[in-house]
């Protein structure tokens, strides 16, 4: 019979070599990460970097056909254009740096106080309202998002933060970045987001108040477009401004001279490439895009997106509109939907996309005004109310909920009792307002 102590021995034995085992299998592991992504850094260098796949946009297949009708073609070399560092403003860096790693300069790839610190802001506010990922995170990750790397992404992300910080300079790694991340309007990389927004301009002539506004689109393009979201995109670089102050980078008064600066206006922006023979319904479906898969899934990634849009039904919109209004104004917009599906059949944003790219379909957020009074109609018509009604045209209050809606018509002009055709022609808001309650 064994004795306790010999049980004991073989116990401990056994679990010393089980450590050894685990220890040996973590170190080959390590070993083969490492020599792994070794490997891989001289993938990420942008400049060598091949294969990129063209993104093909479709228009929906012509009626009783599965014929395939390209919209739109996406190229990253067409939007993207690589700058040496001499050739980006300093200040540019600077404001990046503020904003999205102001500890770029010291950690090494993976900034752990900056991972904690994020943990717990989010904790605190039971959300996430701050990402941990440095620079060099964020540049290998927009790097290998077009070759979809998905197992243990996130611990493969920061393993090639740190080696390429082993193996780049600072200054690399931010040119890098620069070059390869998307400020929104099809602008990929920062000498086509300044030539877009800024009337052609060189990456290396910007401005104070033009580099802080760049810096504050990456994090979120869409929701700081200078075009889309004016009051955001101007709070995001007051944002900038400040963190630039906190930093040492700027003074007080230069931030305060900067915020007077106004923001590119809408037929400033230059969209690079073109977009076919829907631009502004495109350029719609691109934001979409890369909100959802990023730039470099998006320009150079491979995609094959089959969209709602109607060509005839496009070409139909745009005659629409050139047969009411002459070039020259005043501007109008059209959106058809499939009321079934919810599918756009045609988006009219525009006359002149080279001019200005700014949508009025889906950007301008104008109230339909009298366009609406024929859908109250129809909607009228199918709960068996006729044409041959009759209300009563007067100024009238409303109870709306939330508030009393007073109702008045055009030039103060009434017509009495009158018949919803009659007041269609006439376009009475009066009867039409009460219409609408009606019909609900």
């Amino acid at each position: 019979m064994a004795s306790p102590r010999r049980g004991r021995i073989r116990k401990s034995r056994l679990a010393a070599l089980l450590l050894v085992l685990l220890a040996l299998s973590s170190a080959a592991f390590s070993l083969g990460l490492v020599t792994a992504i070794r490997s891989e850094i001289e993938l990420l260098d942008p400049s060598k970097a091949g294969g990129d796949l063209d993104t093909v946009v479709y228009a929906a297949p012509k009626e009783g056909t599965n014929e395939r009708r390209v919209l739109a073609i996406l190229r990253g070399d067409e939007s993207r254009v690589l700058v040496p560092s001499s050739e980006i403003a300093p200040i540019v860096k600077q404001a990046i740096v503020a904003v999205e790693d102001k500890r770029f300069y010291e950690h090494n790839g993976v900034d752990l106080r900056g991972i904690a610190r994020a943990f717990w802001q989010d904790v605190r506010s039971q959300s996430v309202v701050e990402g941990g990922s440095t620079i060099t995170q964020q540049y290998v990750k927009n790097a290998y998002s077009r070759n979809e790397q998905t197992i243990g992404r996130k611990v493969r992300e920061a393993a090639l933060a740190w080696q390429l910080t082993q193996r780049w300079s600072k200054d690399r790694i931010l040119t890098a970045y620069l070059n390869t991340i998307y400020f929104g309007n099809g602008a990929y990389g920062v000498l086509q987001a300044s030539r877009t927004y800024f009337g052609g301009k060189r990456a290396s002539e910007l401005t104070l108040p033009e580099a802080a506004l760049l810096a504050g689109i990456p994090a979120s393009p869409a929701l700081y477009d200078p075009v889309q979201h004016p009051a955001a995109a101007r709070a995001r670089r007051t944002y900038v401004l400040e963190q630039l102050v906190e930093q040492g980078r700027i003074t007080r008064a230069d931030l305060r001279r900067a915020e007077k600066t106004a923001l590119p206006k809408p037929e400033q922006i230059r969209l690079p490439g073109t977009r076919g023979p829907a631009p502004y319904f495109v350029n719609y479906v691109t934001d979409q895009l890369v909100a959802q898969y990023g730039a470099g899934r998006v320009f150079g990634g491979g995609l094959e997106v089959t969209t709602t849009i109607d060509l005839e039904l496009q070409e139909e919109a745009r005659d629409a509109i050139d047969s009411v209004l002459e070039p020259e104004g005043p501007a109008a917009a059209l959106v058809a939907i499939n009321p079934r599906t919810g599918g756009v059949k045609a988006m009219f944003g525009g006359t002149n996309f080279n001019r200005s790219q700014f949508n009025l379909a889906t950007q301008a957020e104008r109230q339909p005004g009298s366009s609406f009074k024929p859908i109250v109609l129809a909607s009228a018509f199918r709960q068996g109310i006729g044409p041959a009604t009759r209300l009563t045209s007067k100024p009238i209050e409303i109870d709306a909920g939330d508030r009393i809606w007073k109702v008045t018509n055009y030039e103060g002009s009434y017509l009495g009792e009158v018949d919803l055709a009659r007041a269609m022609v006439s376009s009475d808001n009066a009867v039409y307002a009460q219409l609408t309650k009606i019909v609900g």
